[in-house]
């Protein structure tokens, strides 16, 4: 119902102004149309109202409907109803009626599409009936002059404004749709990329590695013992420690490098075009620079890192035996006393593959 309710509400605001357009345009169409038929006060009275005040009291009719959505499509088949009445007044002279029964058309076209168009086709239809039966039958073959340019307004700005307002609204739409898609591919605790959208990555990388023959690692990062974090300091103090990882990691990592939450306290991040020994440097740094973060906040909270790095191997049938090779590097860190960094090349530490080369 909340969403009906916004949808038409949106919709008013865009008919409130085109509507307004439209229709001041149109009073001075159908008003020089009329002219020379000697209309009687009442008519100019029915014609000033439909052009200037109806676009207002639509407006906030629709506005104060529980269902302005439903309220609007109404006020439309209103406005084609005097769309119809009108040509008939105007005793069907040509170039003003049949700007009349365009604009409206497009109009209709342009909010509901085929099927509103065909129902406001109807409405027209119905207005040219009470027209015929209040006013006699009659038919103007010539448009004069004075008639055709005060048609020209209404039919040169009405569809420039109508294109703008659609135009908006696409751009609105696009706007919306890129942004729900960067949330559903969004973490929103870390606002890094979630497990799906990150695996996503990895398969495009492994793809450009395997196309190009250009060397990356990955890594698989795990906050050691964070659920003691959370029995002992409660759940925002982890989400404050997992917050805070996040953000190293966007402050650190290279513009490249892609980085995501893989699940509860476990972080994956995907380093370009980077050989294992640096990546295993970065990675030390990260972890080291990342334990004197947390110390300096909080002494109390004693918190490391337990990184598994794993190269890009041309003997790897997909993305997801390159990710084993790093689950199986961050279980021999894990396995080897936490608070370090382990290859899938060995099972050394980062420290003792350094002292190695």
């Amino acid at each position: 119902m909340g969403n009906t309710g916004g949808k038409g509400l949106s919709l008013a605001r865009r008919l409130y102004t085109s509507r307004t357009i439209g229709l001041a345009l149109g009073l001075v169409c159908v008003s020089v149309a009329m002219y020379p038929l000697d209309p009687p006060a009442w008519v100019w009275a029915v014609m000033l109202i439909n052009g200037a005040v109806w676009p207002h009291l639509a407006f906030q009719w629709a506005r104060r409907s529980p269902t302005p959505y439903h309220a609007e499509h109404r006020n439309l088949l209103i406005d084609a109803f005097f769309g119809g009445f009108w040509v008939a007044a105007m005793h069907f002279n040509p170039l003003p009626s049949a700007t009349t029964v365009s604009m409206m058309a497009m109009n209709n076209v342009a909010i509901g599409g085929v099927r509103f168009l065909l129902a406001g086709l109807a409405a027209q239809i119905l207005g040219v009936g009470v027209g015929l039966v209040v006013f006699a039958p009659a038919f103007v073959a010539v448009t004069s002059p004075t008639q055709l340019y005060a048609c020209l307004p209404l039919l040169m700005l009405y569809p420039l404004a109508l294109g703008w307002i659609c135009f908006r609204q696409a751009y609105t739409l696009g706007q919306h749709k890129r942004e729900l898609l960067a949330l559903s591919r969004t973490d929103s605790l870390t606002g890094l990329l979630n497990h799906g959208a990150w695996k996503d990555q990895l398969d495009s990388m492994f793809q450009r590695c395997k196309r190009q023959t250009q060397g990356a690692a990955i890594a698989l990062i795990d906050i050691d013992h964070f659920k003691s974090i959370n029995d002992t300091y409660g759940h925002v103090a982890g989400d404050i420690v997992l917050r805070q990882l996040s953000k190293m990691l966007k402050q650190n990592l290279r513009s490249t490098d892609v980085a995501g939450r893989y699940g509860g306290d476990e972080f994956c991040v995907i380093l370009p075009d980077l050989p294992l020994f640096n990546a295993a440097q970065a990675m030390e740094a990260l972890r080291e620079r990342f334990a004197t973060m947390v110390y300096e906040q909080n002494p109390a909270l004693k918190v490391s890192l337990s990184i598994g790095l794993a190269a890009y191997d041309p003997a790897h049938a997909d993305a997801t035996r390159w990710l084993n090779d790093a689950d199986q590097a961050l279980y021999e860190a894990k396995a080897g006393g936490r608070n370090r960094v382990i290859c899938n090349c060995d099972s050394k530490p980062r420290h003792e593959l350094l002292d190695s080369v």
